[in-house]
C-alpha cells in the first residue's frame, strides 16, 4: 500500500490554490473551482483541495518534510505567507514550524531525518 494523496477542504478556492502554489506545489488539475490537485515538489504523492462550506477546526495536521525548516520559513515569509511559528526543536527529535492555510487547515513544516521512521523509541 502506498499513500497516493491527501485532500483537505478549502472555503476560498482561489486563495487556497494561490497559497499552495506559493508553497511550491504544481497545479495539475483544476475542476470547476471546486477541486484542485497538485504535485508536491518531491516524491510521487499528490495533494488536493476540495471546496467546502467550512473546514473542521479539529482536522488533521498535514506534515511536509523540508531539508531546512528555518530556510523554508524565511522563504515563505518573504512570499507573504504567515504567520508561521518560530522553528523549534521538539522533544521527539524533529525541528518544526507550524502555520495555517487560508481555510484553517494546520500544516507542519518539519525536518526529522532518520528520526521520522527510526526514533530511539521505535518498536522493534
Amino acid at each position: 500500500m502506498r499513500l497516493n494523496q491527501v485532500t483537505v477542504g478549502a472555503v476560498d478556492f482561489d486563495a487556497s490554490v494561490a497559497f499552495y502554489s506559493k508553497l511550491g506545489f504544481r497545479l495539475i488539475v483544476s475542476a470547476r473551482n471546486q477541486y484542485a490537485r497538485f504535485e508536491v515538489p518531491e516524491g510521487e504523492a499528490t495533494f488536493s483541495l476540495h471546496l467546502q462550506d467550512e473546514v473542521p477546526s479539529n482536522g488533521p495536521v498535514i506534515y511536509f518534510e523540508v531539508d531546512d525548516v528555518d530556510s523554508e520559513v524565511e522563504r515563505l515569509e518573504r512570499l507573504g505567507i504567515g504567520p508561521i511559528s518560530v522553528p523549534r526543536n521538539e522533544e521527539w527529535l524533529w525541528r518544526e514550524a507550524r502555520l495555517f492555510d487560508p481555510a484553517g487547515n494546520q500544516l507542519c513544516l518539519f525536518k526529522a531525518g532518520a528520526m521520522r521512521r527510526y526514533p530511539p523509541w521505535r518498536i522493534k
